[in-house]
């Protein structure tokens, strides 16, 4: 190891404090210093590659220094850097709003754009809360899914069902009201989960604002998938007992789940879509929050009347992250990359055959361009996902594993060859470790 690298690793932990890190891990887990990137591949300071499984948190779906984002973004920045979005308006971003209104479903006309995926979760629950306010009414809680995740700000915690990033907080989060998820794509499942979310609306409509869900795929609780069915129902549900749908496709939306957005696969409207991640191609934090006229026209008053929407961030709609996501849906676009992710999604199904030969391992699933695998007897003192990822890296393979859950989410650039070795990585780690 370089002196450089050295350095540069003891003045990283003697600074900063990672996300989603037990920190004194790193008395024994080699912190690796990442140099550059390019496509599916990550370098380091030492030119190892490793295939970037993952996306980068499940951000970089068109490869890391594509060209032509990476010569949008320089056109930008000569043009203009950032302005304060609320008496200025720019290019980039009345594009990106309009192109986004066209091909999200059907109704949703308005666009409110925030900084990051929880923001943008902040930003819907407290629209729905309002916009019943702005009605005359107080409707206290929200509706989510157990097993949800939403993120990790008060109030998307608050919604989130995952004890592992809710628990210690517990006293201190919003009135919420969890209902069972399907527990697998069954129709049988997806009746037993309905049933269950009636029986709580029957009671407590008129008290809960909106129903949250992550639609087909809990990413991180677990790579949990469900049926389309289930969001079809739930959707007639809440219209039937006035409360908003609230459908958070911050790490499904942009072709994830198959389709560009996830909602599509129900031939549903919900009243709030959130969304962030791949919406830059992975490159600047940008989210926002589309919603309709009904919504909107709830807070169209006076100004005296005191019924605006008084939500804003200092970044909001920045020029920059605005011309990366244009450049982002100009290659779904030229690229045609649904239809193209269709082969992909195809290899990967028969990739993921192999993996019911090993015995240690159950519940294999895929939805669209994730897919993921159970590995049996897991304790989490025993963190089979550490070892797992300990051979994958030496490989040249980065796997980030959600406890015994090893999954698969990777760039959409990725080719069948470089599928080949991610997933035959994974299975090679499962039966050299004998676990």
């Amino acid at each position: 190891m370089s002196k450089f690298i050295e350095d540069m690793r003891k003045k990283d932990l003697k600074h900063i404090w990672h996300p989603c890190t037990q920190m004194k891990d790193f008395e024994k887990l080699p912190l690796i210093p990442i140099k550059k990137g390019k496509g599916v591949y990550l370098y380091d300071y030492e030119d190892n590659q490793y295939i970037d499984c993952i996306s980068s948190w499940w951000v970089n779906i068109f490869g890391h220094s594509n060209e032509y984002i990476n010569k949008k973004l320089k056109e930008q920045v000569d043009e203009l850097e950032h302005v304060i979005l609320t008496c200025f308006t720019h290019e980039p971003i009345v594009n990106l709003s309009k192109r986004l209104v066209d091909i999200t479903p059907k109704g949703l006309n308005k666009v409110f754009w925030a900084d990051n995926g929880s923001s943008a979760v902040e930003v819907a629950l407290k629209m729905s809360y309002q916009y019943y306010a702005n009605r005359g009414e107080k409707r206290p809680y929200f509706l989510s899914l157990e097993n949800g995740y939403h993120g990790e700000t008060i109030g998307a915690l608050s919604v989130s069902d995952v004890g592992l990033y809710k628990d210690t907080f517990e006293h201190i989060l919003l009135k919420t009201i969890q209902v069972p998820v399907p527990s697998d794509m069954s129709e049988n499942a997806t009746c037993k989960a309905i049933d269950a979310l009636e029986v709580v609306l029957k009671d407590k409509a008129k008290k809960i604002s909106g129903f949250i869900l992550e639609p087909l795929i809990q990413c991180a609780g677990s790579m949990h998938m469900y049926s389309p069915e289930y969001l079809k129902q739930a959707r007639e549900l809440c219209n039937k007992y006035d409360i908003h749908l609230i459908a958070d496709e911050i790490a499904v939306g942009f072709g994830r789940t198959g389709t560009m957005f996830a909602c599509e696969q129900a031939d549903i409207t919900p009243d709030f879509m959130t969304l962030s991640k791949g919406l830059t191609g992975g490159y600047l934090a940008l989210s926002c929050i589309l919603t309709t006229n009904k919504v909107y026209d709830a807070y169209y008053y006076d100004y005296n009347d005191n019924k605006a929407f008084l939500h804003s961030h200092s970044y909001t709609g920045n020029p920059l992250c605005c011309s990366v996501a244009n450049a982002t849906l100009d290659i779904f676009e030229s690229e045609k990359t649904i239809e193209k992710n269709q082969e992909l999604i195809a290899y990967i199904a028969k990739k993921l055959e192999r993996f019911k030969e090993l015995k240690n391992i159950e519940n294999i699933r895929q939805t669209g361009m994730v897919a993921a695998f159970d590995i049996k007897g897991y304790k989490s003192k025993d963190r089979i996902g550490l070892k797992v990822f300990d051979y994958a890296l030496e490989q040249g393979v980065f796997l980030r594993p959600l406890g015994n859950v090893v999954y698969f989410m990777p760039p959409y650039v990725i080719t069948c060859k470089e599928i080949d070795k991610m997933m035959d990585t994974a299975y090679d780690a499962l039966k050299a470790l004998h676990v």
